[in-house]
């Protein structure tokens, strides 16, 4: 595609001095570390690949010629500048988002697309009372959840330096900066962007689960934990202003918790087990804990009010005497200058109690909810005694953070292969044919289990039975000892029966988990993945609860079902278009099946970062999901780079989460007939036309991923699987199960790789084949009409006209230099059907160009192809060399990692 010249509206200028400021010392630092070669070769490399796109002179031979048949040593370095080039450039987009929010708060009428203050404001427009909203907001449960990614693994010393280059942006909108204070901001990024090309970006090791879960806390614990009574409060005030002095009482509930697998998710990972679970919630616990230690420290500085010049609450006098019988040491070193303190003095015996709940001594505190009532007593105290500004605000906002992270920081899921199950059960029920029995005879034999009165024992279970017991047993323990709330479901992965969620139950009561009376402590939540599954899905559930003693079990666990449908495995099955389908459908059966059995369902959606995977525009996916769906409850993946995009700054993490949850409040009320907005009438056509678009669609797929021979060898050579599968970031391995098939694949490394050739497949490919068969069959007009009016199309298209964007086989053409002659005709079937879904996608949204709606993210990618573009030409040579050298050179290898990492940089995408 041409490359035309790149406008920057008005409110965009700022990013633009950004961009331009950060390249500039970029260059500067190249010249300084690497020497005028380093700098003119990125130059010149960078200003071919510009001409390229622009059509001009110069061809792509004299760009490849730039930078081809270098020594492993300086192609690491050019791919290097490129890629410390796009994480300021993405640290600089960012914050142009900041400033943008800051601007239009303070110089708009209207509120903010998304807003609290838009979301109120059309609810009281809609005659919503303010005691409709107290009555539900309790019912509001938002748990993003944070996940492992194994193309996704910045070392934490990198992520602090990005830090801190975002602060330093942002202070450079400061209008009453004065001018030399710019020149010193400038000399701090250039520090932090020199030590950031002197250090290794990614670990030679591969990653632990020790490390991912570090991972995780970095955005959990400096993040997350400072934006969350912001959050609050921006609701708060956002109510009062709406409802006015009715709304002064108002009280929001805690909605938002956060979620992790870290440490619990074994499917695939033979390094996660009993270990890493208590290890995790150890870890967490410590930290959480520490955090609150830290802050009532300072609290306990901040509240020096003295009991002769104002009054307090007399229960604290009585709290004080009684933790002083608990910790007389610490009573009697408090200085006595201090003794008319009260608040003070308090606080500091309840720094003791805290250090007694670290250290798991007499007197801790037993969970969170006691911690609470101290810090209650302190804020009714102040509230009642003149201290609502002496003190109150910091003690809420600690109180705030209490309610959301308890003391465990993040629920820890558990997660294992439901084939794991089946093996262990067959082993321990001594049946050697299980896995081959009905699925109906195989519920029934697990049925009589369950109600046997002795759990199942064998003198010399095999490792891996021992090993998945003591992972229920230390469950069991987990939740008794770091509280109820710190384990989340057990996922089985793959599920396909009944059979598959009564093995766990069975499991978890052989393994000592059943209380006196019976109850197995333990919410089991079956993924349904392929399309297959996603179709079998509703009626495994009905099947499940037709029977008394998962009746009962859901009884004991409040009538609560978690049912997790995956985007990443139903794409792969079938492409992206049936993978949609296949998830809209099964929700939507999912919601009436629980309905009618009058049980609470959360689905769970397993999304990853790629629009391949549930990626995209959340917001716009809550609103176009089938009634039922989300019924207040909104339960979802967070991985790789969109949990950086989304908490790696305190002022878009804030943005997010209100996104989210003012999303979650309309789709809620909207599905309950009440709100700003009617649900909209999906016609019975419509439908039709969609089965038509999966089928066709996922024919096309399959026809060319799992039916085609030779195209598992068109795929290893033309992408650079066999360097992603090496790579050292992620603690488990690229495929799920032994084997070398796409079925065995993960989802993960699949997008990846196709992303890095920028074929991309995964996000188009059969769309247009199954657009063109409904136009055929129903009509272009039917097809358009569709696609304007039913949110969850148009959401669709979105997400694959992005896609359709971010492809570029002019680039991947150049891959092709890898592949065997005899698989070169893949590229030819890919190249029509990539031609044909763009048109197609064109003429029904009735435009010129991709994207023509969307200048911001068209304007991204055509900024950022030229300075993708050499870091992919390097790959392929470097790919050429190293597999000539059969995997064996390393430093090669080593500029590979560089360039995989570089490409993702640019494009903002892994898997």
């Amino acid at each position: 595609m041409k490359r035309t010249e790149v406008e920057f509206t008005r409110k965009d200028q700022p990013l633009r001095e950004d961009v331009s400021m950060l390249g500039s010392i970029v260059g500067d630092m190249l010249r300084e570390q690497g020497g005028e070669e380093l700098f003119a070769r990125v130059e010149a490399s960078r200003k071919a690949a510009i001409l390229v796109r622009n059509g001009k002179a110069m061809g792509e031979d004299d760009l490849a010629w730039q930078i081809r048949n270098l020594s492993a040593a300086k192609a690491f370095d050019v791919i290097r500048a490129f890629s410390l080039y796009f994480q300021v450039v993405n640290l600089a987009e960012q914050i142009h988002r900041v400033r943008r929010r800051i601007d239009y708060m303070r110089n708009s009428d209207s509120p903010q697309r998304g807003s609290f203050k838009e979301l109120l404001s059309d609810l009281h427009g809609a005659n919503v009372r303010f005691a409709d909203v107290q009555r539900l907001l309790p019912e509001l449960k938002l748990e993003p959840v944070f996940t492992a990614h194994p193309t996704e693994a910045v070392r934490q010393t990198i992520l602090r330096k990005h830090q801190r280059i975002a602060y330093d942006l942002v202070e450079r909108f400061n209008p009453s900066l004065p001018p030399d204070e710019h020149e010193v901001i400038r000399e701090r990024l250039r520090n932090e962007i020199t030590l950031i090309w002197q250090t290794l970006e990614h670990p030679n090791e591969r990653m632990t689960v020790a490390d991912e879960r570090e991972h995780a806390l970095f955005y959990l614990t400096n993040v997350i934990y400072r934006i969350i009574p912001p959050l609050y409060e921006g609701l708060e005030r956002a109510i009062r202003e709406e409802f006015g002095a009715a709304a002064d009482d108002a009280q929001v509930p805690a909605m938002v918790r956060f979620c992790t697998w870290i440490g619990g998710d074994m499917d695939g990972n033979p390094n996660v087990g009993p270990e890493t679970l208590r290890d995790a919630l150890t870890r967490q616990r410590a930290l959480i804990l520490d955090a609150y230690f830290r802050e009532i420290k300072a609290l306990s500085r901040v509240l020096s009010q003295s009991s002769r010049l104002v009054n307090f609450d007399r229960r604290i006098e009585d709290r004080i005497k009684e933790y002083g019988r608990f910790f007389p040491g610490v009573r009697s070193s408090i200085h006595p200058r201090h003794k008319d303190m009260p608040y003070r003095m308090f606080l500091r015996l309840v720094m003791a109690r805290m250090r007694a709940t670290f250290e798991d001594r007499k007197h801790a505190y037993i969970g969170p909810q006691e911690l609470l009532a101290d810090l209650a007593l302190v804020a009714e105290s102040l509230a009642k005694n003149k201290g609502q500004n002496a003190g109150l605000f910091k003690v809420r906002r600690l109180m705030r953070r209490v309610q959301t992270f308890g003391f465990h920081i993040a629920t820890l899921d558990v997660r294992q292969d439901a084939l794991i199950h089946r093996q262990v059960i067959g082993e321990l029920l001594n049946e050697p044919g299980w896995l081959s029995l009905e699925r109906g005879e195989r519920t029934k034999k697990l049925l009589a289990a369950l109600q046997a009165e002795h759990p199942q024992t064998l003198d010399s279970p095999s490792p891996e039975a021992e090993k998945l017991l003591d992972v229920f047993q230390t469950v069991g323990h987990c939740k008794k000892f770091f509280g109820e709330e710190a384990v989340g479901p057990y996922i089985i992965s793959m599920s396909q029966g009944a059979d598959d969620v009564l093995s766990v139950l069975l499991l978890a009561r052989w393994a000592g988990m059943a209380g006196e009376d019976g109850e197995v402590p333990l919410d089991v939540a079956p993924l349904f993945e392929t399309v297959a599954d996603l179709e079998a899905g509703p009626d495994v559930m009905q099947e499940l609860l037709a029977l008394d003693a998962y009746r009962e079990h859901l009884a004991k666990r409040d009538h609560r079902q978690v049912v997790m449908v995956g985007y990443s495995d139903s794409n792969k099955d079938g492409g992206i278009a049936a993978s949609r389908w296949g998830l809209y459908k099964a929700q939507a059966a999912l919601a009436a099946v629980f309905e009618d059995a009058d049980i609470e369902l959360t689905i769970f959606h397993g999304r990853g970062g790629s629009i391949s995977r549930g990626g995209g525009r959340t917001h716009r996916a809550v609103m176009g999901a089938p009634r039922g769906a989300v019924n207040g409850r909104l339960r979802t993946t967070e991985q790789g780079e969109i949990i950086d995009a989304k908490y790696g700054i305190r002022g878009i993490a804030v943005r997010n989460l209100e996104r989210a949850l003012s999303t979650l409040t309309r789709a809620t009320l909207r599905e309950r007939g009440t709100g700003s907005e009617a649900y909209p009438e999906i016609r019975h056509n419509w439908h039709v036309i969609m089965e038509t678009i999966s089928d066709a669609s996922r024919s096309e797929f399959r026809e060319l991923v799992y039916e085609a021979p030779g195209f598992l060898e068109y795929f290893r050579q033309v992408t650079p699987i066999d360097v992603i599968e090496r790579m050292q970031i992620g603690s488990r391995p690229a495929s799920r199960r032994s084997g070398k098939g796409f079925e065995n694949l993960r989802a993960i490394p699949w997008v990846f790789a196709w992303t890095q050739n920028r074929q991309m497949i995964s996000g188009w490919y059969g769309f247009g084949k199954g657009l063109q068969v409904a136009i055929d069959e129903h009509g272009i007009e039917a097809v358009t009409e569709m696609s304007r009016n039913w949110l969850y199309v148009a959401s669709m298209l979105d997400d694959i006209e992005t896609v359709l964007a971010k492809t570029d086989l002019a680039t991947s053409s150049h891959y092709l230099e890898l592949v065997d002659e005899e698989y070169r005709h893949f590229f030819k079937t890919i190249g029509n059907e990539y031609r044909r879904t763009v048109d197609i996608v064109l003429k029904i949204r009735e435009s010129d160009r991709l994207l023509e709606h969307d200048k911001t993210m068209r304007r991204a990618i055509r900024l950022r192809n030229p300075y993708v573009d050499p870091m992919s030409i390097l790959q392929v040579d470097l790919l050429k060399r190293w597999r000539a050298s059969d995997g064996e050179d390393d430093e090669l290898l080593r500029a590979l990692y560089a360039s995989v990492n570089g490409i993702s940089q640019g494009l903002q995408n892994t898997g």
